[in-house]
Parts: structure tokens; sequence; C-alpha cells
């Protein structure tokens, strides 16, 4: 009898040992907090991007009471600078110093890719809320790497096709000589059939545009497409102006709300590709744009509304995985699901960790308040995923 109790006793020690050692192994996975590295452009003529994306993420932030996922979380906010050396510098300083759970950003596609190799070999999860380069689409497509944004041909690839839909014959096309602006001229050209009648590159963070507004005026094509981000949009819209051209301009982030409020009524009137407007009709994205505008005073644009998505997108992946962000399979997993209400309506990602989602022409209004934002004129493409995704080995 007396070995009896002691065999019932022993056992039932082991059996609350073991429980025991379950519950912590449980308790031991959860992280105490998520910390987040975001690194974007906060100074020189193309600061107000990344300050667009960095206030966007931190109001989401702020919306879900200081937390991802329900734990708490901290940020780190870096300035890239547009140089990628300085990005990598910085960049490893947040994976090695801060070890931050995620890095989000950057804005330009040439930081992006000086980033994205040491950011994906920590086995740290990249997301960007604005650069999507063909080149990390395809084969080269990582696990580690998803975007909320678009892959970069898209956006331009919409200006293509209503060029073409309007019957343009002749088309002079102007971009950046940098990675983002030869997607934007090859997604252009995607679904133009018509002339091109120059293709014009020109220096990152070019600021004048005389030469280039000559050629033009020489040409007299029937449209021009331009992509020009930041204080070079500003720069070329208001030469463009004083140029006395009246030739229609398609463009991607040329005129947008980054831009609008140094260009004015110089930009009214012009068209833009969007994956997104803030006059676009869903309760998200309505009660988002108020959000906003009362906490910046300003209208937000695609880095801010991009780059919320980006915190929201963390969020629900943190939720999904009961905060074991040590488990990687897992969070790519609940990553790769998008589980979250995104402001621009339809959203899921190709395996590639690319966006399918609809895109829009939209075209640069005045509103009553004397603000200027862009507004939607029409569906362009639905349901959309890019082109390069059945290149990318991984599966969903």
């Amino acid at each position: 009898m007396k070995d009896c109790v002691t065999r019932l006793g022993l056992g039932a020690i082991a059996a609350v040992t073991l429980l025991a050692g379950q519950a912590f192994t449980e308790a031991a996975v959860a992280a105490d907090k998520v910390k987040v590295g975001v690194i974007v452009s906060l100074s020189g003529p193309s600061a107000v991007l990344g300050q667009q994306a960095r206030d966007g993420f931190e109001l989401a932030v702020k919306e879900l009471g200081g937390k991802l996922g329900g734990l708490p979380a901290e940020v780190i906010v870096v300035d890239d600078e547009l140089k990628p050396d300085v990005a990598v510098t910085r960049v490893k300083g947040m994976l090695e110093r801060d070890q931050v759970d995620f890095v989000v950003g950057p804005i330009f596609s040439n930081v992006l890719m000086a980033i994205s190799k040491p950011v994906t070999d920590a086995k740290t999860f990249l997301i960007s809320p604005n650069a999507g380069p063909s080149v990390l689409a395809g084969k080269s497509c990582n696990p580690y790497f998803f975007v909320t944004s678009y892959q970069n041909d898209q956006v331009h690839q919409i200006s293509g096709k209503v060029a073409q839909d309007r019957g343009y014959k002749k088309v002079y096309l102007l971009a950046p000589n940098y990675q983002a602006g030869k997607d934007a001229i090859a997604g252009f050209k995607r679904d133009f059939k018509g002339e091109v009648v120059a293709e014009s590159y020109v220096p990152l963070n070019t600021l004048d545009f005389q030469s280039e507004l000559a050629n033009i005026a020489a040409l007299q094509p029937d449209a021009i497409y331009t992509f020009m981000p930041g204080g070079m949009g500003v720069n070329l819209v208001r030469q463009y102006q004083q140029a006395g051209l009246t030739i229609p301009v398609l463009s991607a982030f040329t005129v947008d709300e980054s831009t609008l409020p140094a260009q004015k009524d110089a930009a009214v009137g012009m068209f833009a590709g969007s994956n997104w407007a803030p006059n676009l009709d869903t309760p998200e994205n309505k009660a988002f744009v108020a959000a906003y505008e009362k906490a910046y005073n300003s209208v937000p644009g695609s880095y801010a509304f991009q780059a919320y998505d980006a915190a929201k997108l963390i969020d629900s992946a943190v939720k999904a995985t009961k905060g074991d962000l040590a488990n990687k399979d897992a969070l790519r997993a609940a990553l790769l699901k998008a589980d979250f209400k995104s402001l621009r309506g339809n959203f899921k990602f190709s395996a590639n960790g690319y966006p399918i989602q609809d895109f829009y022409l939209t075209k640069v209004a005045k509103r009553p308040d004397g603000k200027f934002q862009t507004e939607v004129v029409e569906k362009v493409f639905t349901n959309y995923a890019d082109p390069y995704a059945k290149e990318c080995s991984l599966t969903n």
C-alpha cells in the first residue's frame, strides 16, 4: 500500500511538474514587446515622403493603444538620408543593437535594394510601405519580404493603359535615373503601344527641368508621362506651368498629397495613377483621413496610408501568433494571410509578398476648404497581381 501511495504521489508530482513546464513554455514563447525599426527618408528634397510614412505608421500604433498584436510596441525611427550606404549602416544598428523584430521602410527603391539583404539574411521581416522593385518580385522573391504598396511597374502601367485607351499616339517619358525610374518607364510601356518620342532619365534629386521642358515644347507629343517624387515633382510642375505648356500630363507620385501643398493650383487637373486616394469610399479610409488631418493638419498621401496598413499588418500577424515572435514560419503565414481591413478595400498578397489590389486613375482637385487632393476618376485594374509573381518559387 505504501508503495502504491508513493507511486501515486510521484505520478501526481510528475503530472503537476509537466503541466507547470508546459505553462512555463507557453509563457516563454510570448515576447514582452514588439520592436519595429522604421527607416525612411526624413531629410533633403524628398523628406516629406518619409515624414508621411512615419506619421501614418505612428498614427496606427497610437490608435492601437501603443500596442501591436496586444504587445507593447517600441518604434525606432531613423533617417536613411536617401543614401544607400547610410541606410545599410543604420539598419544594421537596428538589427544588432536594437534587435528589432520588424523593419518597415524605406521610401526609395535604391535604398531598399541596399538594405534588403542584411535585413532578410538576419531572418527579420522587412515590410516596404512604398518601394516595390521588380527584381524582388520574381525569381529573387524572399520569404522575409512583404510590400504594402504595389510592385513599382503597376502604378505606372495605369497611365500607359489610359494613354492607349485615350488614343494618344506620341508620348514623352521622363523619370529619375534609378531602379524605380526604370520600373516606371517599363510599367508605362507595358500597355502603351504608340510612339515614345523621347525617354529621358535625369539624375535623382534633379530640380531644374528647363532643358527637358524645352525638348517637350519642340517635340509636341500628345501627352507627357512622368514619375518625379518629392521635391523633383514640385519643381517640375511649377516649371511646367511657368513654361506655358498645355500638353496633358499623366504621372505617378509627381502630383500627390506630399507635393500638392507646394504645387497648389499649378497641379490642378493633372492625372496620376494610384492604388488609393483620400476620397476612396471605404469606412476605414474615411476614418483614417479624418484622423490623419486632425493629427497632422495635412491631407494624407499614399505614403501615409501604406505605412498605416503596414502597422495593421504587423498587428494582425503578432496577434495571430499570440506574440510568439521567434516562430518565423508562423509569422510569415500570418503576414501572408493579411487578416486586417486595408484602407484601400480589396487586398491580399501574392506568394511573392506583393499585393493583389485595385488601381485607379486619379486627378488633382482643389477642395472647398482650399486644400488640394487627388480624387478617383475611374478604376483601371481590378484585383491585379504583378506580372513577376509567377516567377517566384514561394508558395502561399
